[in-house]
């Protein structure tokens, strides 16, 4: 791996460690400040609003301007929603803020990969991000739920600066104040990033053309019969993780009693387990392999409906890990795919963002409906099941898709996994 990938890795630690803390943060601070039940799981929706509504900019932007300072002043903007919160800005508000920044940060981080590496190397080079992502997550759930417990909390309210009053009263206040320090150390690794070779590609005045820009890579990668499987696969992939992981804090309060700081482990948990999967593929799938995974998605879905028989926490915990690393293994190979067919067919900022446009629109309608499912009285049990038949029943669908392309499309399917076996973009 070429040097200037650690340093990309070591930005996404620090900004993906404190995004998740943020998210524990936020859900406490919900709920001390009494907020209405139904606010918590909008925090994914909220989220996700952003990489949605400035999805055909984005893109753009991450491929007219250099990538490392896409991804500083990404992180700058994460700052500023922190702050947000801190003040006394609603949470959904701030966190809508801090999406903002992830939106803007996504496709200059994996964007940058195919104009780094060569294809032969995509598969572990995502495999290494993903894993530590997720490491990142496992060690920023179990930062937030230690930040807003009683022990660490008490110690950081007993701190105060001289002359100075910061109205941080509560203990998801004062673990924010610590989230943002981890965002400027995040920042301060953006700068190191280097100036790959790729030429960039100017950016329209014009929204329209932005739109009609967008519009037209997102029908491109649709239509391409290895990107449409990898792009759908992924897509209800992180629809359904996204919300999961706030799921799993309405389960482990139901099913266990747990409190948000121990049900931040047990979010961590289904992390680990994706961290295993993420780095087992990396090794093990090529990346004209990648559909080969699909059946893996069909048996997630139901191992995720299998969480309702399940009451404590000696069964949770290898469980969800089993159900993470069956998660991971099957999206670091599609993730590689879809931005080996996207680098091909529009340029690396431009598919980021139309994957991320999908994904976050997945995740955006799957927790509004989440939402709605809570405030409307349905249970976690019961959100689970649906989540589950979702998944199983999309992605038996998306097989038969692949298989139907395999016989109708057998040329072009065979052209395209042929240039995944080559180093040539």
């Amino acid at each position: 791996m070429k040097k200037g990938f650690y340093t990309i890795m070591s930005a996404q630690f620090f900004s993906s460690l404190a995004d998740n803390a943020l998210l524990v943060s936020a859900i406490e601070l919900l709920k001390t400040s009494h907020a209405p039940t139904w606010q918590v799981p909008a925090l994914s929706p909220i989220f996700a609003l952003f990489y949605v509504i400035l999805a055909p900019f984005l893109g753009a932007f991450a491929d007219a301007v250099p990538k490392g300072r896409v991804m500083f002043a990404s992180n700058a903007i994460k700052v500023i929603g922190c702050l947000m919160m801190l003040f006394g800005s609603h949470p959904l508000i701030s966190y809508a803020i801090v999406g903002l920044g992830a939106a803007a940060y996504s496709p200059a981080k994996y964007g940058i990969l195919t104009e780094l590496l060569p294809n032969s190397q995509l598969v572990k080079a995502n495999g290494w991000i993903e894993g530590l992502t997720i490491l990142s997550i496992i060690l920023g759930l179990l930062l937030g739920g230690q930040l807003v417990g009683h022990a660490i909390a008490a110690h950081l309210l007993a701190f105060d600066l001289p002359l100075v009053d910061t109205g941080i009263n509560t203990p998801p206040e004062a673990a924010i104040s610590i989230i943002v320090f981890l965002y400027v150390v995040a920042a301060l690794f953006n700068l190191r990033i280097p100036r790959t070779e790729a030429p960039l590609q100017p950016l329209s005045h014009s929204v329209v053309e932005l739109v009609r820009d967008f519009s037209s890579c997102n029908a491109r990668l649709w239509s391409d019969k290895l990107g449409q499987i990898s792009l759908s696969t992924t897509t209800l992939f992180w629809g359904v993780s996204g919300n999961l992981r706030v799921i799993v804090f309405a389960w482990a309060a139901a099913a266990l009693g747990y409190t948000t700081t121990q049900a931040s482990t047990l979010a961590g948990v289904v992390a680990l387990g994706t961290a295993v999967g993420a780095i087992a593929a990396s090794v093990r799938v090529r990346l004209d392999q990648a559909t080969n995974v699909i059946p893996l998605g069909i048996m997630m879905g139901v191992l995720v409906i299998g969480l309702n028989f399940i009451h404590n926490v000696w069964m949770a915990a290898p469980f969800l890990v089993i159900l993470g690393a069956i998660g991971g293994y099957l999206v670091v190979p599609m993730n590689a795919l879809l931005q080996h067919r996207g680098h091909n067919l529009m340029g690396a900022g431009r598919s980021i963002a139309v994957q991320n446009f999908n994904e976050q629109a997945c995740i955006l309608g799957l927790g509004a409906f989440y939402t709605g499912m809570t405030k409307f009285g349905m249970s976690a049990f019961a959100s689970i099941t649906v989540f589950g038949l979702v998944v199983a029943g999309t992605m038996w669908l998306i097989r038969r898709w692949h298989a139907r392309n395999l016989v109708v499309y057998r040329d072009e399917v065979d052209h395209l996994l042929a240039l995944a076996r080559s180093d040539k973009h």
